[in-house]
């Protein structure tokens, strides 16, 4: 296993055996960050995987890297696709390209989360139907997104998607 480092990012003999250690990820999973500014620019590792840069905006971070409500986004939106493209696959779909873009609405009094998110689902395919899509997208936040059940009854998730028939 490579453990992932940027040169600013140390971590400590602990940390490094708890991540040589974790194996199975259906378990329990690890993170860590690492700040490596004197403002708020994180480095955030996890088993096996590159570092990621996470930082906030001016005038309290640089906006050196994501911000955590944008690796939110990315994760629901992985996390869904990922149930999704198991799914239709399963089925003998073809899919020739795959792509959701995720919009979250930011409340406006502190904690400033969100208050809405849309995900929107655009599939190349010619083998896909709307009906496919419906079952899917359903069984998925209902039953094997942890992110999308994390996530819902605290905000607004509304899912759509679009698919298109090769040229």
């Amino acid at each position: 296993m490579v453990i992932c480092l940027l040169n600013q990012h140390e971590l400590n003999r602990t940390t490094i055996n708890t991540i040589k250690n974790m194996s199975d990820k259906s378990k329990e999973l690890f993170a860590s960050i690492k700040l490596v500014n004197d403002r708020l620019n994180f480095h955030g590792i996890v088993e096996g995987c590159e570092p990621v840069s996470i930082d906030y905006t001016p005038p309290l971070g640089d906006n050196l890297g994501y911000t955590s409500l944008e690796l939110l986004l990315l994760s629901l939106s992985s996390c869904l696709g990922t149930a999704l493209l198991t799914f239709l696959r399963k089925m003998g779909k073809t899919i020739t390209d795959f792509k959701i873009d995720s919009h979250g609405i930011r409340k406006e009094m502190h904690p400033t989360g969100f208050s809405k998110i849309n995900l929107k689902i655009i599939i190349l395919s010619p083998d896909v139907t709307d009906l496919d899509m419906k079952k899917i997208i359903q069984l998925s936040e209902e039953t094997y997104c942890p992110v999308f059940a994390m996530v819902k009854g605290n905000v607004d998730i509304e899912t759509t998607f679009e698919v298109r028939r090769e040229a």
